[in-house]
C-alpha cells in the first residue's frame, strides 16, 4: 500500500480489551438489575461509543444511558483500564511502519482521558505522531468525526492515509471521510460485518496486515 498515513482504531486493533470493557459493562448493568451472563453478548459495547451501545443494546432512555455511562467508569477507570493486553506482532509492527517512513496515528472512540494512559502502559505512544479520541462526555466519539479530527491535526489527506480497525464503525468512519480502510478479523467484528460495511481490504491476522501495509 502506498499511503504515507495510517490510523489505527485502539480497543480490538491494538489491544485485547475485551475483558476489562465487558467487565466494566456488566458492573454497569447490575446498576439496573440486569445480569447478562453471555460475554459475547458484551463485545458489541467494543467499538461503538458507549451512550449508543446502553441505548441500542439494552433499551436505556438517553438519560439512563449517560448514567449508565458514568457507573461504567467508576469500575474501568480502576481497574477495567488495565484488564488488557496487547496483540501479540503489535510492536513489532509498529517499529516496522514506523522505521518505513509511515506517519502512525490512532485514532479512537475511547475518550482521551483513558487512551493516553494506556498507550503509555503499554509503551506503544513512542510509536504515534497523533493520537486521538473523544472527549468524557462523548460528544465526537463517532468513527467520522474522530477520523476527520485525527486528520485535521496530523494534516493527512484522504488519499494518502488508511484508517485500520476491527469493527464496522471503523470503515464507515473511513468511507465518511473519503479514507480506505483496512479490516482485521482478529479483533472483536467478523468478516460479514466488515465487508458488508464496505473495507477495502481484510486482514485475517497480525502477519497478514503486515504484509499488506508493508508488501
Amino acid at each position: 500500500m502506498k499511503q504515507n498515513y495510517i490510523f489505527f482504531d485502539l480497543d480490538g486493533t491494538l489491544t485485547e480489551s475485551g475483558p476489562g470493557i465487558i467487565n466494566s459493562v456488566r458492573y454497569a448493568l447490575t446498576r439496573w438489575g440486569i445480569d447478562e451472563p453471555d460475554d459475547t453478548a458484551l463485545y458489541r459495547f467494543i467499538g461503538p461509543p458507549l451512550v449508543y451501545s446502553f441505548s441500542t443494546f439494552y433499551g436505556f432512555s438517553q438519560e439512563d444511558a449517560v448514567k449508565a455511562m458514568a457507573v461504567y467508569r467508576e469500575y474501568y477507570a480502576v481497574h477495567g483500564i488495565f484488564e488488557n493486553s496487547v496483540y501479540q506482532g503489535i510492536p513489532q509492527l509498529l517499529a516496522l511502519l514506523k522505521g518505513a517512513g509511515k506517519h502512525l496515528c490512532v485514532a479512537t472512540g475511547k475518550p482521551e482521558k483513558f487512551m493516553f494512559p494506556i498507550l503509555k502502559h503499554y509503551d506503544l505512544l513512542k510509536f504515534f505522531d497523533f493520537c486521538g479520541g473523544s472527549d468524557e462526555a462523548e460528544t465526537h466519539a463517532d468513527k467520522t468525526s474522530v477520523i476527520r479530527y485525527v486528520m485535521d491535526n496530523c494534516g493527512a489527506k484522504a488519499d494518502d492515509l488508511v484508517m485500520v480497525g476491527d469493527r464496522h464503525h471503523d470503515v464507515d468512519g473511513a468511507k465518511a471521510n473519503g479514507v480506505q480502510s483496512v479490516g482485521i478479523l482478529y479483533g472483536y467484528g467478523s468478516r460479514t460485518e466488515l465487508e458488508t460495511a464496505g473495507a477495502d481490504y481484510i486482514a485475517a491476522t497480525v502477519e497478514d496486515l503486515q504484509e499488506l501495509l508493508l508488501g
